[in-house]
């Protein structure tokens, strides 16, 4: 299992460094950059965790950073009265949103960078790109959008925490990211960025991957690629139940 780790790790890096933006750097890197784990571990008992960035920077500028989660389609519904009822009745399809979204800077964005360069980079939640698919006149894609938002964040996948990391010494930083119990697992990237004069002068990406382990990995691996067999376990797992419990009342 640790080697499997590693190996992951070391194929999301390699994939990591071959996508990855190319930026103008010195020779000297003003930006280093790590995290306290490259891997979070999902047991039966895991309730969710913090993770700490931690990095120094040469040179003036303001730094942010930006955790993602692999991206998902998302369905959102929407309620409506019909013949004295609330039902689901309209829905979209929200395609192209991280699973995962947390961010912190130095300042708020706004005073770092133009809207222009935040919509490139996809820095802060209002400028991330959705690709929105409905059949609902009545609301707008930005309704929808908008309802996506506020559902992760109610379930503490997304968050902004813009203006809330320190330079200590004017060189060292460090902020905290929270994992809530439902993260969803896969392979997340750390997104560092020194941004001067509303531009970036230098980045920094890393790994993340969270993955499930233990006993409750193997029943989630079995369910998924040997559906037959856990069904029939499961079927049988409960005429067992049902049989003990029949037991139990008739004995009493």
């Amino acid at each position: 299992m640790i080697l499997a780790r590693r190996v992951l790790i070391a194929l999301a890096a390699l994939v990591l460094l071959a996508s990855a933006p190319a930026y103008a750097r010195p020779a000297a890197d003003p930006l280093v950059v790590d995290l306290s784990s490259h891997v979070v571990a999902i047991t039966s008992g895991f309730h969710g965790t913090n993770l700490l960035l931690f990095g120094a920077v040469d040179g003036e500028g303001d730094v942010v950073v930006v955790i993602r989660g692999p991206s998902q389609a998302e369905l959102i519904r929407r309620r409506d009265r019909l013949a004295g009822l609330w039902i689901n009745r309209y829905q979209a399809t929200i395609t192209g949103a991280p699973s995962y979204y947390q961010l912190a800077s130095t300042r708020p964005l706004d005073q770092i960078a133009r809207p222009a360069m935040l919509d490139r980079h996809g820095l802060g939640i209002d400028h991330l790109t959705f690709q929105i698919r409905r059949k609902d006149e009545d609301k707008t894609d930005d309704d929808y959008r908008q309802a996506l938002v506020r559902l992760k964040k109610s379930q503490g996948l997304y968050g902004d925490q813009s203006g809330n990391i320190s330079l200590v010494g004017g060189r060292l930083f460090r902020t905290e990211m929270t994992f809530p119990a439902n993260v969803p697992t896969g392979i997340y990237t750390a997104e560092v960025y020194l941004v001067k004069d509303g531009e970036i002068i230098s980045a920094q990406t890393t790994p993340l991957i969270i993955t499930k382990t233990g006993v409750g990995a193997e029943i989630f691996d079995i369910s998924l690629h040997h559906s037959a067999l856990y069904g029939a376990c499961a079927v049988a797992l409960a005429m067992a139940a049902g049989w003990i419990a029949a037991m139990a009342f008739r004995r009493g």
